[in-house]
C-alpha cells in the first residue's frame, strides 16, 4: 500500500504560491485528486509513471489522453532527437510543416487546409472566428453538457466560473441538449439566421444515436450554419483519425489535439478550402482574417513527433489494439463489479475507447466522496486513477489485470463506505467540479 506522499506534500507547500491553480490545466489541480495522491511526476514510461517519492503508478489518463502510445515511446523519440539536432524554430517556415500538412490532410480527405497550433482552445476558437467571417453571423452554438471547448470567453462564458467575461460576450453563445436533434432544431428556431456555427464533439463514451452526425451537420447547413466536429478526445481514439472517418461525415471544420503527437504539443484546425483560405494571404482584395499566429506553432520536433505517431498508427493497428485492450478492460471489471454485487452503485460506460466510471453512494445517488474514496484506495494501490481508463498501445492484458486486481481489493473499502459512510475512510476533502464558481 502506497502512503508515502512526504515530498509530494512539500511539492504542494511551494507550487501554489508560484503558479496559480498549482497546475497549468486545471484537471491536473490537487482539487481534482484525494489528499493522499501524489503531487507531481517525475518520470513516466510506457504505461507506468514514477512520483517524487519514487512510487510507481499504472497510469490510467495517460496525460489526459494525450499519450496514445506510451510515455517516452522510443519510435517517437527517434525522430524527435533527429529534428531537435536540426534546429526547432527558424525565421520562415521548416520544410517538415509541408510534410506534416501533406501528411494528416492525407488522414482527413474531406478536408484541404491545415492550420497548426500547441492547444486546442487555440484551434477551437480558430474555427469559430472562421465560421463567424465566413458566415457573417455572430452567435455560436454548442451541448450544454460538454465539460470543455476552450478557455477563451466564448466557451467560458457559458460556464460556472464566468467571472471576467463580459455581459456582452455572454450574449453571444447559445446552447442545445447534447446528441438531441430536436434541441437544436429548437435553437436554430429561436435564432433564425444568427448561428455561425455549432461545434460539437462527434460522440461521448456514450455513443450517439444512429446517423445523429450526419443529421446535425445537415440541419446546420439547411440554416446557414457551419458545423465544426471537434475530435479534441476522440481523434485518434475511436478510429484513426477519428470519429469523421467511424461516421463516413464532412464537416466545414475540425479541431485535433492530445493523442495525435503522444503528449507533444501539436494540435490543429482543418478545414474546407473555401473556408481555411479566409486566413491566408493570397486572396488579394480580399478582407483578411487573422486566424492562428503562434510562434512556436510549427516548432519542429513537436511536427516530427506527430509524423512519428501517425507511422506507428498507421503501420501497427494502433486503434484495434487500443480497442480491444479497452473490451478486455470492460469485461474484466463488469466481472469484478457484478461479483460484488455493486452494479447499483459502480456504473461503467460501455466504450472501448474510453470507459468511465460513474460511483454512487449507499441512496444509488452519484457521489463525488465516493468517487475520491476509490481514487484514493486505487492510487494506495498503484494505480493512478481519476474515474476513467484510456487505452493506450503500451497497455497490455497484464496490466489491465494489475488494475482489476487493485480494483477487486479497493472494493472492500467501498463496501464498507457504502454500509456507513465514505469519510469515515477518506482522508481530506472530496474532489470539486472544474467549473464551480466559488473556490
Amino acid at each position: 500500500m502506497i502512503r508515502n506522499f512526504q515530498k509530494s506534500e512539500q511539492y504542494r507547500s511551494r507550487i501554489h504560491q508560484l503558479i496559480p491553480g498549482g497546475a497549468h490545466t486545471y484537471s491536473k489541480g490537487d482539487d481534482q485528486f484525494p489528499a493522499l495522491a501524489p503531487a507531481a511526476i517525475d518520470y513516466g514510461k510506457g504505461a507506468y509513471v514514477w512520483d517524487i517519492d519514487g512510487n510507481k503508478f499504472l497510469d490510467c489518463s495517460m496525460g489526459l489522453s494525450s499519450v496514445s502510445l506510451g510515455h517516452a515511446y522510443e519510435p517517437v523519440l527517434e525522430r524527435v532527437r533527429k529534428e531537435l539536432e536540426r534546429g526547432v524554430n527558424f525565421q520562415r517556415p521548416s520544410v517538415i510543416e509541408l510534410e506534416m500538412a501533406e501528411t494528416f490532410l492525407g488522414l482527413v480527405p474531406c478536408h484541404q487546409m491545415i492550420k497548426f497550433a500547441k492547444n486546442g482552445s487555440t484551434v477551437t476558437t480558430a474555427a469559430v472566428k472562421l465560421a463567424r467571417a465566413f458566415t457573417g453571423r455572430n452567435l455560436v452554438a454548442f451541448p450544454q453538457e460538454h465539460p470543455f471547448y476552450s478557455y477563451d470567453d466564448w466557451f467560458i462564458s457559458q460556464t460556472a466560473c464566468n467571472r471576467g467575461v463580459p455581459e456582452a460576450i455572454k450574449n453571444l453563445s447559445v446552447t442545445y441538449k447534447a446528441d438531441n436533434l430536436e434541441s437544436l432544431t429548437v435553437l436554430f428556431e429561436k435564432y433564425p439566421g444568427q448561428i455561425a456555427c455549432v461545434i460539437s464533439e462527434p460522440e461521448k463514451n456514450a455513443g450517439i444515436p444512429e446517423a445523429y452526425l450526419k443529421k446535425a451537420i445537415d440541419l446546420a447547413h439547411q440554416h446557414g450554419a457551419l458545423y465544426i466536429v471537434d475530435e479534441m478526445v476522440t481523434g485518434f481514439k475511436t478510429d484513426f483519425p477519428g470519429s469523421i472517418k467511424k461516421y463516413n461525415v464532412e464537416p466545414d471544420m475540425a479541431t485535433w489535439g492530445k493523442g495525435i503527437a503522444n503528449g507533444f504539443a501539436f494540435c490543429a484546425l482543418t478545414g474546407k478550402k473555401e473556408v481555411m483560405e479566409l486566413g491566408g494571404i493570397k486572396q488579394k482584395g480580399s478582407e483578411k482574417v487573422f486566424l492562428i499566429s503562434t510562434t512556436h506553432g510549427g516548432e519542429t520536433h513537436a511536427l516530427a513527433a506527430g509524423l512519428a505517431t501517425i507511422a506507428e498508427f498507421r503501420n501497427k493497428q494502433v486503434v484495434a489494439h487500443n480497442h480491444a485492450v479497452g473490451r478486455y478492460f470492460i469485461e474484466s471489471l463488469n466481472s469484478i463489479i457484478n461479483k460484488a454485487s455493486l452494479g447499483d452503485y459502480i456504473e461503467m460506460a460501455n466504450c472501448d475507447w474510453m470507459p468511465i466510471f460513474t460511483f454512487k453512494d449507499k441512496d444509488k445517488a452519484v457521489s463525488p466522496g465516493m468517487r475520491t474514496l476509490m481514487m484514493q484506495e486505487m492510487i494506495a494501490r498503484g494505480v493512478l486513477f481519476q474515474g476513467a481508463f484510456i487505452p493506450c498501445f503500451s497497455h497490455q492484458h497484464e496490466d489491465v489485470d494489475f488494475f482489476a486486481a487493485a480494483f477487486d481489493s479497493a472494493l472492500n473499502t467501498y463496501q464498507e463506505a457504502l454500509n456507513a459512510d465514505y469519510s469515515q475512510h477518506l482522508v481530506g476533502d472530496p474532489t470539486a467540479p472544474v467549473f464551480r464558481r466559488y473556490i
